[in-house]
């Protein structure tokens, strides 16, 4: 058995390694970027090597530095977690070459796999079904829009090297296609150094439904049952669950089969993944085969007992897998949560910043919960990163009661300090189209374009306000609070784009009353104990856990966590928009510039894109003008609010040219 693992990786994916890892009593070797000197992964590791600096290109995708942070440190195997460097076969060879066990499949399956062109037609070959679409060797723009008429919009593009959603773009008309194509391969070049694409007819209200597998050396391969991944934004899996709502017995059956011939047929070992996409005829097609652990893996472990990340670490040790098909037991149901840093309410956009308060431990009264979590309170989630928080898994012995245990686990989680998806899955596990086992993956997405994007956004109410107003009166210091006098305590407080002026008045630590733009709140027994605040509203007594920090409070309410802000009266008007100023919406890496000094632009034009944590975000002219001036360009790192482009808003001024024509 392996005695000393290095794990080329970071967040919650390196902490669960390291966990099976030090059940087996194997020693571990964290590697880590200037960004992540003191990550928590960093932490519970035995040992850590920096390795780079803070974009993942200069660190975690450094493969040279991973492999002498190895060797020198005595390692003898490496476990690449997922992403990064997980599916680069040349990686893999390398490990090899250096005398270090890679802990994952020969670089050929890799190699075969994540080309998906090629691996489209060895499934094709093995008598896998896939999808009608284009992966030919001509590469030219021209080409791939013919090919997209021929196979009829709408359209996938989709990157041939990598999959997570990088480079992937839907194309619903042929006007649309060029744009797409472009951004697709952009995306794909930087996500996996390969801009080729190719092309997929869009299967209508389709199900993303996957099946994991586990191959040995020895000429053993399993499956382990299928997961339901259909509850995705931007392509991007959000909700993973297992059995499968849509699938019944013999639809399992037959996608069971036809993974175990695709992992046969690349000569795969260790843990895979096939992926596949399900029409409304119920027919399944390949999509992908991911040569790595998944993110959802605990659901799997969940309902079938199994450590993969043991089967890993034995596989790659040469040993044969632990059980037979037959031996494999599934109990209940699964379902796992992504929490995430980003806001739902602006397109899921991610987000950075200082985790002020979260607390990921599992209580003794919280039957079938499993928290898989990369970060603690005061640690800070990276621009440079995926941002992806935890993951939050319920077991059950039905779906019901798994939805039901998630639900509650999400509840009893607030994280206060940055703004996360924790609402918004609360309200997607309760609503009935998920209950109901009707989530397909253009669902989430669905809601976005329908106006119903506030899934997750708590209703803003005069009565909130008046409990952060209370919470900010009692943290107060002063020789009043201890008076038997009344005394007031006025506070100016901002909420989103709201502003409400809230008056409290204070006697022996009590809230004697409350009153919120002149008018008394129908609030009583207000009592804060510690980050519990209790109150009475409208007769119906409740509680919430609050967070102060400064001048900041936040209040979560009903699993919605709300931020307010004591601002000065004066400064507490909302800012007027400037569409001559163009800037930028997060920290990243500025992947475009569009424009030059003196170009006309419209409404809608594209200005420029911006990368960051891995997605793209156009920046569009929102009026008709000229630009004035171009600050930044293609390649800067720029921060949150730093101005890019001015414009000249109006008609473009006519020239002597446009005069005399």
């Amino acid at each position: 058995m392996i005695a000393r693992l290095l794990i080329a990786n970071r967040g919650e994916i390196a902490c669960r390694i390291a966990a099976t890892a030090r059940r087996m009593g194997i020693a571990t070797v964290a590697v880590y970027s200037d960004a992540d000197r003191a990550a928590l992964h960093v932490r519970q590791a035995d040992e850590a090597v920096r390795i780079g600096g803070a974009q993942a290109s200069l660190s975690y995708l450094d493969g040279d530095a991973v492999i002498a942070a190895a060797l020198a440190t005595g390692a003898e195997a490496i476990h690449p977690g997922y992403g990064f460097l997980s599916e680069n076969a040349d990686f893999a060879e390398a490990c090899q070459a250096a005398g270090l066990v890679f802990v994952g499949p020969p670089p050929d399956a890799i190699r075969v796999m994540g080309d998906k062109a090629r691996a489209k037609a060895v499934m094709v070959e093995a008598g896998v079904p896939v999808v009608p679409g284009y992966d030919g060797a001509d590469q030219s723009a021209e080409r791939l829009a013919e090919a997209a008429r021929e196979i009829g919009f709408p359209v996938l593009i989709k990157a041939a090297a990598g999959g997570g959603g990088r480079g992937m773009r839907r194309v619903d008309r042929a006007e649309a296609f060029n744009t797409a194509l472009e951004s697709a391969r952009r995306e794909a070049e930087a996500a996996f150094g390969d801009g080729r694409v190719l092309l997929e007819k869009l299967v209508t209200e389709a199900r993303h439904v996957e099946v994991q597998v586990f191959a040995d050396a020895h000429g053993n391969v399993v499956h382990m049952g299928e997961r339901d991944c259909s509850a995705q934004r931007r392509h991007q899996k959000i909700v993973e669950e297992t059995p499968s709502p849509f699938v019944d017995a013999a639809m399992g059956a037959a996608m069971a089969v036809d993974a175990v011939a695709a992992a046969k047929a690349v000569g795969y070992v260790g843990a895979g993944t096939v992926e596949f996409i399900v029409g409304a005829d119920r027919q399944h097609h390949f999509l992908e085969m991911n040569t790595r652990l998944q993110v959802e893996h605990p659901v799997t472990e969940m309902v079938t007992g199994i450590d993969l990340v043991e089967w890993q670490l034995r596989v790659a040790a040469g040993e044969p897998l632990p059980l037979r098909e037959e031996d494999i037991d599934f109990y209940g149901h699964a379902i796992e949560a992504r929490l995430y840093a980003e806001d739902p309410a602006d397109g899921f956009r991610p987000q950075s910043g200082e985790i002020l308060f979260w607390q990921p431990q599992v209580g003794t009264g919280e039957a079938g919960i499993r928290i898989d979590s990369g970060v603690a309170a005061g640690d800070r989630v990276s621009p440079h990163y995926d941002p992806m928080i935890a993951k939050l898994v319920a077991h059950g012995r039905n779906r019901d009661e798994a939805i039901d245990r998630l639900v509650r686990a999400l509840r009893a989680r607030p994280l206060f300090g940055l703004t996360t998806n924790r609402g918004f899955l609360i309200d997607l596990l309760e609503g009935g189209d998920f209950r109901q086992g009707g989530v397909t993956t253009g669902f989430i997405d669905g809601l976005l374009g329908s106006g119903r994007a506030a899934m997750g956004a708590q209703a803003l109410q005069d009565w909130h306000f008046a409990l952060a107003g209370a919470v900010l009166a009692l943290h107060v210091d002063g020789d009043w609070f201890r008076s038997s006098a009344v005394a007031t305590c006025p506070l100016t407080l901002t909420c989103g784009g709201d502003t409400r002026h809230v008056v409290a008045d204070i006697a022996r630590g009590l809230v004697s009353a409350i009153r919120v733009d002149g008018d008394a709140a129908a609030l009583t027994e207000i009592v804060l104990h510690g980050q519990e605040l209790r109150y009475v509203h409208g007769g119906t007594p409740a509680r919430v856990t609050v967070f102060v920090s400064g001048r900041m409070v936040w209040l979560d309410m009903d699993g919605h966590s709300l931020a307010f802000r004591e601002t000065d009266p004066l400064a507490a008007r909302p800012p007027v928009a400037d569409a001559s100023r163009v800037t930028a919406p997060v920290t990243g890496l500025l992947r475009s510039v569009a424009v030059v000094a003196g170009d006309q632009v419209e409404p809608g034009d594209t200005l420029a894109v911006i990368e960051a944590m891995k997605m793209e975000t156009a920046l569009a002219a929102t009026v008709s003008g000229t630009v004035r001036a171009v600050h930044r360009g293609e390649g800067d790192q720029v921060g949150a609010g730093d101005l890019l482009i001015e414009l000249d808003p109006g008609p473009k001024e006519p020239t002597a040219g446009d005069q005399a024509g």
